[in-house]
Formats: C-alpha cells, sequence, structure tokens
C-alpha cells in the first residue's frame, strides 16, 4: 500500500470494481494505492487505475519486499 502525493481525482468513476490480479487500484475514501496480488471481491469505492502489463507478474507481489512503479502518468 502506499500514498500518492496528492488525492487522485475519482470523478466519474464507477461506484464500485471486481479487483483482479494485478491491478492497480485506488480506495477512494482513503486515497491509498494497492497493486493486488490476488483477485478480489466486488468493492465499493475500489477505483481501478491500470494493470500490469503481464498478468502472470502478479504472482510474484505475493512475496514482493518492495515494488517500484514507474511511468504512472
Amino acid at each position: 500500500m502506499a500514498y500518492p502525493p496528492r488525492r487522485l481525482d475519482t470523478t466519474g468513476a464507477p461506484n464500485a470494481s471486481d479487483p483482479k490480479a494485478g491491478d492497480l487500484a485506488s480506495y477512494a475514501p482513503w486515497g491509498n494505492l494497492a497493486l493486488l496480488h490476488c483477485d478480489g471481491r466486488h468493492s465499493p469505492n475500489l477505483v481501478i487505475l491500470g494493470h500490469l502489463t503481464d498478468r502472470g507478474d502478479a504472482q510474484h507481489l505475493a512475496t514482493a519486499d518492495r515494488v517500484t512503479l514507474g511511468n504512472l502518468l
């Protein structure tokens, strides 16, 4: 979990999502970011921002000590 330097504008985003392994998401009420290592359940206020290009990489997230994201914008 991480927090971006400024709160993301979620105007117009869906009210809920069905997250999948490899999704990069933001939980709107808290403003944090999460990179999911497994599929999740239907989640209100979870905004999917993107996903890993190679979904197979999601398996490595469960045991990673640190994840670095680049080129988000």
